[in-house]
């Protein structure tokens, strides 16, 4: 069975290129517009890591994890923020709230690639 990987942006072209990456390489891949959007589809679905923008409209990646985490569903689930900031203050925020990684945009597809085979596996 094929893991399952939320990827939440705002941006079309960035979750386009996520999931042609993630899917070629055998990758299931949920896609989400916004913090909001992406909750709901990660509690209404068997998710095995996230992806996420930090800076989006609405509810942005922060916020997103904050309450991803508080739902029992989150447990031993990796969340990985892909964005452009590159920031120490903002990484030990993310870090706080929960997330496991960080990927700076623009990103290598094979490095996206090593980071999700890393934190969910093949």
């Amino acid at each position: 069975m094929s893991k399952t990987i939320l990827a939440i942006d705002d941006s079309p072209s960035v979750r386009q290129m996520v999931s042609l990456t993630l899917s070629s390489a055998g990758y299931t891949v949920v896609e989400a517009c916004d913090g909001a959007d992406g909750y709901n589809k990660a509690i209404g679905n068997r998710i095995d890591a996230v992806l996420t923008d930090l800076n989006m409209p609405g509810m942005n990646g922060l916020d997103f994890i904050r309450k991803y985490r508080s739902h029992p569903s989150s447990a031993g689930v990796p969340i990985v923020f892909l964005t452009t900031e590159s920031d120490e203050g903002l990484k030990r925020q993310a870090r706080e709230a929960g997330a496991t990684g960080w990927i700076v945009k623009p990103f290598k597809q094979d490095q996206l690639l090593a980071v999700v085979r890393k934190v969910a596996g093949a």
